[in-house]
């Protein structure tokens, strides 16, 4: 469903990522694994438009992703759970899932049902401004903003951190129905292990920019763990 083929990005003189290959299945949950620093978020960033490519290509369903600007990226059916959460702490939190509802490719300008199934919270706030929300429901509503636009691929970028254990449960349960039940692709960059042999199929670990190892979640031994993961 995602391919990435021979990637590289700088950040003016530093070279960031390193010829990077990945494949993502289609209707699986892909973990992207490695220590701070190493280009995670980076990688994501040029998946979504935020940051440009020095080569190589992305292509999501056989388009080529990296020639498309950014705002046309969502509205592919891609949705993006950033680091940090990045709610607008001024607005609503129904404002804050409206923002979705232009990409939606059915253009309906309806908030959909099954996001309060799965975050009841978000309902019984719907008039409280995100900047109230505890870190746990600010999670919850970035990932309700995402799925707003009904997305085939599923971004997220370290959901569980700062997060406390209760909302991380929750938060593996919505990663496994969506991926499980409703067939939409998971990508993941996740750092806590448990978490990522719950809810991941496959993992690729990157360092220093570049993949080092990659497999079936059951694959990931303590050797690897001990070699790129542990601090």
């Amino acid at each position: 469903m995602l391919s990435i083929a021979g990637l590289n990005q700088f950040y003016g003189e530093s070279h960031t990522l390193w010829d990077v290959d990945i494949s993502i299945e289609k209707g699986k949950c892909t973990c992207i694994m490695g220590r701070n620093g190493v280009g995670k978020t980076t990688l994501l960033q040029c998946i979504m438009g935020q940051l440009p490519i020095s080569s190589g290509r992305i292509e999501y369903k056989d388009q080529a992703l990296h020639e498309l600007p950014m705002e046309k990226r969502a509205g592919l059916g891609i949705g993006y759970v950033p680091q940090g959460r990045q709610i607008f702490p001024m607005l609503t939190v129904e404002e804050n899932l409206q923002i979705g509802l232009p990409q939606r490719r059915d253009k309906s300008r309806k908030i959909p049902d099954f996001i309060y199934d799965m975050f009841p919270v978000l309902k019984e706030m719907l008039g409280r401004r995100g900047g109230d929300l505890s870190g746990g429901q600010q999670q919850q509503l970035a990932i309700g903003r995402a799925l707003v636009i009904d997305p085939e691929l599923l971004i997220f970028d370290e959901p569980t951190e700062g997060i406390q254990p209760n909302i991380v449960s929750d938060i593996g349960d919505v990663i496994k129905k969506l991926n499980g039940e409703l067939g939409v692709t998971v990508v993941l960059v996740e750092q806590k292990l448990p978490f990522v042999r719950r809810t991941a199929d496959h993992f690729y670990i990157l360092d220093r920019g570049a993949v080092k190892a990659d497999g079936a979640v059951a694959e990931l031994s303590e050797s690897l763990v001990k070699e790129y993961l542990t601090v």
